[in-house]
């Protein structure tokens, strides 16, 4: 079984971004995000309503860290810190499996940049290389075209489909279930540690 350590924060970078963790003066653009239609259109959960909603959530993503049980990166550009793009992560992580779940959003004036191409990009190298990470899975409504368009684009495959699996604001919704598995493996065999 795998073991995770997140302290301290590991933060990352890319050619225009700075993931660093996220921070209780980032809950009113978190509240702002969380709450845009556009943003929650395929979230399939409640929007936030008020800024202790999105600072709740922050200690949420604090707490599972400190417990290394997730890790989630508040996306940044290295010149502006405390404008916050978006957050992705491993929000679910399956240590005895060496896999995690993947989540992820970003702020509407920050879509059709190449932005959350490159911050995927550099967390799923971290899963990969640092933490061991044999696969990585995402769970996809299957009207979010976007979101199935990015995962395919780094390799990620869908594995399942599941008919009228969740249930939210009285209606059965499907669920789209795409996986990578690690770049690491060669004929059979992998890198991970046991």
């Amino acid at each position: 079984m795998l073991t995770f350590q997140f302290t301290p924060f590991p933060e990352l970078r890319t050619a225009r971004l700075l993931l660093r963790p996220l921070r209780h003066t980032d809950a009113p653009a978190l509240l702002i995000q969380r709450s845009d239609p556009r943003v929650m259109r395929y979230i399939d959960r409640e929007p936030d309503h008020t800024v202790e909603e999105s600072l709740a959530l922050i200690r949420k993503v604090e707490q599972a860290a400190a417990d290394n049980t997730g890790i989630t990166w508040a996306m940044v550009r290295p010149e502006q810190e405390d404008v916050l793009l978006g957050t992705l992560g491993f929000w679910r992580l399956i240590p005895e499996h060496h896999r995690a779940e993947i989540g992820y959003g970003l702020h509407p004036d920050y879509w059709r940049q190449g932005l959350m191409q490159e911050a995927l990009e550099a967390v799923l190298h971290f899963g990969f290389h640092t933490m061991q990470l044999h696969s990585v899975e995402a769970n996809v409504n299957p009207h979010n075209t976007a979101s199935m368009a990015l995962l395919t684009k780094h390799g990620f495959v869908r594995e399942a489909y599941f008919h009228e699996d969740y249930y939210f604001r009285g209606q059965f919704l499907d669920s789209a279930i795409y996986s990578l598995l690690t770049p690491l493996r060669t004929a059979g065999q992998t890198t991970a540690q046991v």
